[in-house]
C-alpha cells in the first residue's frame, strides 16, 4: 500500500483546507480586498501548499528510498524522480 493511500485522510484534510483558502482568496479579490489582506491569504496558502508537499515528500522519501530490499538501480531511479519534482517545484 502506498504512502498516500495510507495517508490518504490527513493529506486529504489539508487538501480540503487548501481549497477553502484559495476560495477566500478569490472571494477577497473579487470584493476588492485591501492588497495587505490578499497577500497574507496568499502566504496562507504558500505555506499550506509547502506543508502538504514536505508531508508527501516525507512519505515518498521513507517508503520509496528508505526502504530496505530496494535495488541499487530502482534507488537511484526514485532519487532522480525526486529531484526532476524538486525542480519543478522549486522553479
Amino acid at each position: 500500500m502506498g504512502h498516500t493511500v495510507r495517508d490518504k485522510k490527513p493529506l486529504l484534510t489539508r487538501i480540503r483546507r487548501i481549497k477553502g483558502q484559495a476560495e477566500a482568496l478569490e472571494k477577497a479579490v473579487e470584493e476588492e480586498t485591501e492588497c495587505t489582506a490578499v497577500l497574507q491569504q496568499i502566504a496562507a496558502i504558500r505555506g499550506a501548499v509547502n506543508g502538504l508537499m514536505t508531508e508527501v515528500l516525507e512519505g515518498h522519501l521513507r517508503e520509496h528510498l528508505g526502504a530496505d530490499g530496494v535495488s541499487s538501480l530502482q534507488r537511484q531511479h526514485d532519487v532522480d524522480q525526486v529531484v526532476q519534482v524538486l525542480r519543478s517545484y522549486l522553479k
